[in-house]
């Protein structure tokens, strides 16, 4: 499952799992520091900003060649740059600094942080445990081409790396970020690129690609979303990626920036490439 639904709202399972483990960590700092009535929420939240500033500084430093032309785009995080690295270790440089600065308040912390952190670890674990056993390679959800064959995600693989876009074409983070998909399978050859257009007959997405003169190889339709609902995600757009061997390794919720993009297929290819080489 990448999301659920609260109304309107697809909210990310790993958000709601991060707001879970802030949660265990708050309530046990509490426990440990009631007697001294000293809290850790502040601090928590303090680090939770220092991490998002410091991983997303570090992932724009990286990849600035792709913000350069436009600049704007380093403030939309709804594009998922970040660097964990970075943010860890802002994290941790705030706590040892809220430590050193209130001496009793490091017990709360250092047993705020670790149940925390066990509490994230053990809720991503078992969902990712039920989401490998649920789905352990690509979907067998059947679909077809523009042209009205049938097909399977399986049959377009090749042996090569996929990634699989969800969209539709009244979604306009679907409709920003497929040139920046269209550049992409242009230039990655080494890579299969899915379209999957959730929900519509031939003629929309025949129409939107005509109107945007996109150019895109592997456009299918699924009129039902059964591609949607086999891999637990009702957001576009969705893309997902998978290695060689047709495992999921990484998906994106929301819409791709270049950068973010081509930090993720960097991590397709560097996973894949021993593959390719055994």
């Amino acid at each position: 499952m990448l999301n659920v639904n609260l109304g309107p709202f697809a909210l990310q399972v790993s958000h709601l799992l991060l707001l879970a483990a802030l949660l265990v960590a708050t309530g046990v700092g509490h426990l440990v520091g009631r007697r001294q009535q000293i809290g850790i929420g502040n601090s928590l939240i303090d680090m939770l900003w220092a991490a998002l500033l410091a991983a997303r500084l570090a992932f724009i430093a990286t990849w600035f060649e792709l913000y350069r032309n436009a600049p704007w785009s380093m403030l939309d995080i709804r594009d998922g740059g970040f660097t964990p690295w970075a943010g860890l270790v802002a994290a941790l440089s705030v706590a040892i600094w809220r430590g050193w600065r209130r001496p009793l308040m490091r017990q709360p912390l250092i047993w705020g942080m670790t149940a925390g952190l066990l509490a994230w670890g053990a809720m991503f674990g078992v969902m990712g445990a039920v989401d490998k056993a649920a789905k352990p390679g690509l979907p067998t959800v059947a679909l077809t081409t523009l042209a009205g064959e049938p097909t399977q995600l399986a049959a377009l693989a090749k042996g090569k790396p996929m990634l699989v876009n969800l969209w539709a074409s009244w979604c306009p983070p679907c409709r920003r970020e497929m040139p920046v998909l269209a550049a992409a399978q242009q230039q990655e050859t080494q890579v299969t690129f899915v379209f999957a257009n959730q929900g519509e007959d031939s003629a929309a997405a025949l129409r939107y690609l005509s109107a945007g003169q996109l150019n895109l190889a592997n456009v299918l339709l699924d009129p039902g979303t059964a591609l949607g609902r086999a891999i637990g995600s009702t957001a576009l757009p969705t893309t997902l990626f998978y290695d060689a061997s047709g495992q999921l390794v990484d998906t994106h919720l929301g819409e791709l920036s270049a950068a973010s993009l081509a930090s993720k297929l960097n991590q397709l290819r560097t996973r894949t490439d021993p593959l390719t080489k055994e």
